[in-house]
């Protein structure tokens, strides 16, 4: 058991180590890894790897820190992450309308709840994206700039 363990520890080192050595420079990799939790907080499952590679590629940050920053939302996260910015975006649009009874829903108040619900949880998800991605970028970058320097 104590085997496996540590070569568990011995895999995770390298796995850090290699993220911690990715090309580009500082600004750059903590570019991409704060690109990447932006995209990683909005609800389209299995394109925010996607979004996170092709906005790191518009702004020149790192393709792979992109790709690891969107593993913010997982099946873990969802239900929380999801319902937060909701929440966020229902509190910045400031409507007070209540949702429908499903029983009694015609087709055309189930267009406008899909809008309602929608409009909310992609205001929250950019506005909760922006503001994390900014916090996780921070949080990447500033240790890189001060280890980069040292090397």
């Amino acid at each position: 058991m104590r085997k496996i363990f540590l070569n568990l520890i011995k895999r995770i080192r390298k796995l850090i180590s290699w993220l911690w050595n990715q090309e580009g420079s500082p600004s750059q990799r903590a570019l991409g890894f704060g690109v990447g939790i932006f995209s990683g907080c909005f609800p389209f499952f299995g394109l925010q790897t996607l979004m996170g590679v092709f906005l790191a590629k518009i702004c020149k940050g790192n393709s792979i820190l992109a790709a690891l920053g969107t593993w913010i939302s997982n099946p873990f996260t969802y239900v929380p992450l999801y319902y937060f910015n909701y929440k966020v975006g229902s509190l910045l649009l400031n409507t007070d309308k209540d949702l429908v009874d499903i029983s009694l829903i015609t087709t055309k108040e189930l267009w406008s709840q899909g809008w309602y619900l929608s409009s909310r949880l992609l205001m929250g998800s950019i506005c909760v994206g922006l503001l994390t991605g900014i916090i996780g970028g921070s949080c990447l970058y500033f240790p890189l700039k001060k280890f980069s320097n040292k090397i």
